[in-house]
């Protein structure tokens, strides 16, 4: 497994992982689950502040978050710089 692959998989666990949710790491995860619970309207700003807290931990660096609505879930993309290299990680919500 490369360095990416390995970053990536960390990125996803922090991001789907509910904060608070493990006793020892109670700063590991993200509140990501509650963006459907805001208006439309400001569920895109909800997301980016959510994922740029999970992944203070992680060496990167957020350029970017997307929403798009998939039936009754949305599927969140986040856009990141690591060591110069861009990537993305994409999740359900």
């Amino acid at each position: 497994m490369t360095g990416i692959e390995e970053l990536k998989q960390r990125v996803l666990f922090r991001l789907t992982a509910r904060r608070g949710g493990f006793p020892f790491l109670p700063e590991m995860g993200s509140d990501l689950h509650l963006v459907m619970r805001e208006k439309p309207s400001a569920q895109r700003a909800m997301a980016e502040q959510c994922v740029r807290q999970a992944l203070e931990q992680e060496p990167v660096t957020v350029d970017g978050v997307e929403l798009e609505a998939r039936d009754e879930r949305m599927e969140l993309t986040v856009w990141l710089t690591w060591q110069g290299e861009k990537l993305s990680v994409s999740a359900p919500l």
